[in-house]
């Protein structure tokens, strides 16, 4: 194949980001637009860098060197990337390739004045855009001085940020290439940004525009503050002038100079009228049909004339779930209501939605569920409103929101359109505990029976029987004496909570009645952890082995200490009842406990260390005992009140209830994890016949195809590694993004406020799920398996899972970012005693680990101390 060193922008198209770069690629494919103008110029290629690199003395050792670094290495990526760009900027441009960009600045006048911009392979990609991160230079005249800082592009694909944000995104540095475009420079009235979406709410409807005058570059670059646009439906909807006090202004024969701003020209008239700014949005929604997704823009205006320097994706917007109608929509996020919020893989993804109650849409690998019809009818939206505030009263203000803009959502008459399964029948159900047992006892024989029946199934004949599955998987979810024994625990904490605070002035006395409920499986696992440790406790030997423990096959390595067939007996039963459990275990493409079983070691070492043998018991006990004495404190103290019985037995009624039914609140999520892990078995047995077939390369691929596309993989025998690829280039995009609480089919993510005035100056909002106040150190934890607590620490993380409650039982007090009254990390720390507070927006950004704070478990918030 012939390298070609130069090619002119006219020459490429979106489809040549390999060879120009994703910023000459965009530029060469909006050249081709009809009526949109693009400053002239070429694109020095691919080819030319590589060439150009194969004469960079050692450069192969030190891109491995800086491929190797820790990611907390800082110091080691600057100084290796000045190093790396030093040898770059210190080697000549072969000089065929000088002649190659010389030949080419002819064409456009060989004194112009032209700007000289990176263009990296990675860039402007719709999961990566690079903005800002590589070098642009401004008013570069000669074909010398062009060549020169042709060689400082390829050398600024080295600069911390651009490096930092490589390994952020999980691109590999030896595999990027950098292209460089050279174009005349313009010379312009004013130049900005237009965003086709609104880069602050994600409202597609909204373009935003920034305007100065001159170039772009002060703008870009924060020196001045902009004029601003926001235009909706061809209209300017919203206006800012900016106090402009300087420009820069680029002169076609001499340098760019920073110059006062001409008083009488600017005073008054802003850099784009009304009309000009409608405008520029309506060839802005051009491009963004042209490439299919919102773009940021950056345009100049000369002479009358738009022209565009560069269209990219604006890559932090959250996705919408594709509908194919051009209705209104507003959609709820599952994973707030499940604790995780982290994005799936797609089979992840389509195995949950398969399984769900209730339709649900994926966008950015998350989940939402459509409440649109909900919200469109009086009666349903009031009980929708209702147990969205119980749960998370951030979701209920995001939609009062939506509420409030007059048509977004449509009226409908005021009749039930659907939704989920509200909870069984209206009728109480007393205290009884072999309701509860007779449910439990459905649900094992249900997972028994999935066992017993997928053992011979194989090829399309697995897929078949696994949507037969899912219609038995949802039938037990949505068991009506399941619902109603959950309702039942829920409606009778509540129903404490409000009469004993009217009665006896008790806030939250629920907290302590619900200690120790029996039957809880989700905080049993955590006491039982400590049972394990009580095991591996006494034998040194066997603990300083498990703190060197790297690799998963330890287990079998435990067998030649003493005390070692002791601890693997008692970390094998307790993964034989629990080990189906992971954090983010909605996502059956997580690696379980099972399968991954030294993310259990640090919880265990805690445990061995900060705590005496027998502890599980004891607490279990005490827990118990509170709850008991709280109990005897209530009826005593209501009996004395006018119509005391009356209140005291009404009272009795809902303590027996909320003791025999809140424990079971957390089965159903164990009993849908346990199926979840009879799939994923199944489900891997298939990959690996596609991978000994040579189908797939490994059997992970398969995380990242539906099911649907799985059972097509099965059935043809033929897999695509583009669309897998495609998938993992998306998930790293994914987890960069941070998904609403609520969001609509406009765009428009919205998180939601607590509208308080009664938390103190500088204290972070919550809501409060747990009873009491405590102080102690923060551990800001993201990973489980990176835990190190120490007695009375107060774990600060995003949300927490069923699968964290083995770290309740050694913490003080519980902080999150993400949860609801009724959220297992709720349930658990009520259970525990734990003060505890959640939907604290950025916690583990605002809190520091080590830092000393205080939880206020009763009233929502938390105090940062000195």
């Amino acid at each position: 194949m012939i390298e070609r060193y130069v090619l002119d922008l006219h020459e490429v198209d979106e489809t040549q980001a390999a060879v120009v770069g994703g910023k000459g690629a965009h530029l060469g494919g909006l050249g081709r637009i009809e009526g949109i103008h693009v400053p002239a110029g070429f694109c020095v290629t691919t080819d030319a860098f590589r060439r150009g690199m194969d004469k960079v003395p050692y450069l192969a050792d030190r891109l491995e060197q800086l491929s190797h670094l820790k990611s907390d290495d800082r110091e080691g990526v600057r100084a290796l990337g000045e190093e790396i760009r030093r040898a770059i900027e210190g080697t000549a441009v072969p000089d065929d390739i000088a002649a190659a960009i010389s030949g080419a600045l002819a064409r456009l006048g060989e004194q112009a004045a032209c700007a000289v911009r990176s263009s990296a392979t990675e860039e402007d990609l719709p999961t990566a855009s690079f903005a800002g991160q590589h070098d642009t230079f401004l008013d570069v005249v000669g074909p010398t001085a062009i060549t020169d800082h042709v060689r400082r592009c390829w050398a600024s694909l080295f600069t911390e940020r651009a490096v930092t944000y490589r390994r952020r995104n999980g691109i590999d540095h030896r595999a990027v290439r950098m292209a460089v475009v050279v174009q005349q420079m313009v010379f312009p009235h004013a130049a900005g940004i237009l965003f086709t979406a609104d880069p602050v709410t994600g409202n597609r409807e909204v373009a935003t525009v920034e305007a100065g005058f001159g170039l772009g570059e002060p703008l870009v670059s924060g020196l001045v503050n902009p004029d601003v646009f926001t235009v909706r439906h061809g209209e300017v909807v919203a206006k800012v002038i900016a106090a402009e006090q300087r420009a820069v202004d680029a002169l076609p024969a001499d340098d760019e100079r920073e110059t006062a701003a001409q008083a009488q020209r600017r005073k008054q008239q802003p850099p784009l009228t009304d009309a000009q700014a409608v405008q520029l949005v309506q060839i802005g929604r051009r491009l963004e049909a042209y490439f299919g997704r919102p773009q940021d823009i950056e345009w100049c205006l000369a002479d009358g004339t738009f022209q565009i320097v560069q269209s990219r994706p604006i890559t932090t917007l959250f996705p919408v779930p594709e509908t194919g109608d051009q209705e209104s929509h507003v959609y709820v996020s599952v994973g707030h209501g499940q604790m995780m919020t982290d994005p799936m893989r797609p089979l992840g993804l389509s195995m949950w939605q398969l399984t769900a109650m209730v339709p649900m849409h994926a966008a950015g690998g998350r989940l939402f569920v459509d409440v649109t019809r909900r919200l469109s009818s009086p009666a349903s939206r009031a009980g929708l409103l209702d147990a969205m505030g119980k749960g998370d009263p951030l979701v209920r203000d995001a939609l009062e929101t939506v509420l409030d803009r007059d048509g977004f959502v449509p009226s409908l008459p005021d009749t039930d359109p659907g939704g989920p399964p509200s909870g069984g029948t209206s009728e109480p159900i007393e205290a009884d505990p072999t309701v509860v047992t007779e449910l439990i006892e459905r649900s094992q024989a249900s997972v028994a029976a999935l066992e017993h029946d997928i053992r011979t199934k194989t090829g399309p004949a697995l897929f078949d029987f696994l949507l037969e599955a899912f219609e038995e998987h949802r039938r037990v979810l949505g068991d009506p004496l399941s619902l109603q024994v959950i309702t039942a625990g829920m409606d009778a904490t509540g129903w404490l909570n409000d009469k004993l605070r009217e009665w006896l002035g008790e806030r939250n006395a629920a907290d302590t009645l619900t200690l120790s409920a029996p039957g809880n499986v989700t905080s049993e696992m955590g006491l039982a952890l400590l049972d394990v440790a009580d095991v591996i406790r006494p034998h040194p030997e066997v603990v300083a082995f498990l703190q060197g423990v790297e690799g998963e096959d330890f287990l079998d390595e435990l067998m030649g200490l003493p005390g070692g067939t002791e601890a693997r007996d008692a970390i094998e039963s307790y993964l034989d009842r629990y080990g189906m459990r992971c954090v983010g275990e909605i996502d059956i493409t997580r690696p379980r406990w099972c399968e991954r079983p030294s993310t259990l070691l640090p919880v265990i070492l805690d445990h061995v260390r900060n705590f005496a043998s027998g502890a599980a018991e004891r607490h279990f006990e005490q827990g118990r005992q509170k709850a008991r004495e709280k109990e005897e404190d209530v009826l005593s103290r209501l009996r004395a009140l006018p119509d005391g019985d009356r209140k005291a037995d009404e009272a009795k009624r809902m303590i027996d209830r909320v003791r025999t039914f809140i424990g079971y609140r957390e089965y159903p999520k164990y009993g849908i994890v346990s199926r979840y892990f009879v799939y994923k078995r199944a489900l891997l047995e298939e990959a690996e016949r596609l991978v000994r077939a040579g189908v797939l390369a490994e059997k992970e691929d398969v995380y990242y195809l539906t099911f649907h596309e799985f059972h097509d993989v099965v059935r043809s025998a033929r897999g695509d590694d583009r669309l897998i690829q495609r998938r993992k280039d998306e998930l790293r995009s994914y987890h960069a993004l941070t998904p609403p609480r609520v969001l609509t089919s406009d765009g428009e993510a919205l998180n939601g406020a607590y509208r308080r005035d009664d938390v103190p100056a500088g204290a972070l909002s919550g809501l409060p799920v747990s009873a009491g106040t405590v102080e102690g150190r923060a551990r800001v934890i993201l990973d489980m398996a990176e835990a190190d607590l120490e007695a009375g620490d107060i774990l600060v993380t995003a949300f927490t899972d069923p699968s964290w409650s083995p770290l309740f039982v050694g913490i003080a007090g519980l902080v999150t970012e993400v949860g609801g009254l009724m959220t297992h990390g709720a349930v658990i720390a009520r259970e525990y005693g734990l003060p505890a507070v959640v939907g604290v927006e950025q916690a583990t950004r605002l809190i520091r680990d080590g830092q000393r704070i205080r939880v206020h478990g009763t009233d929502g918030y938390v105090e940062l101390l000195p």
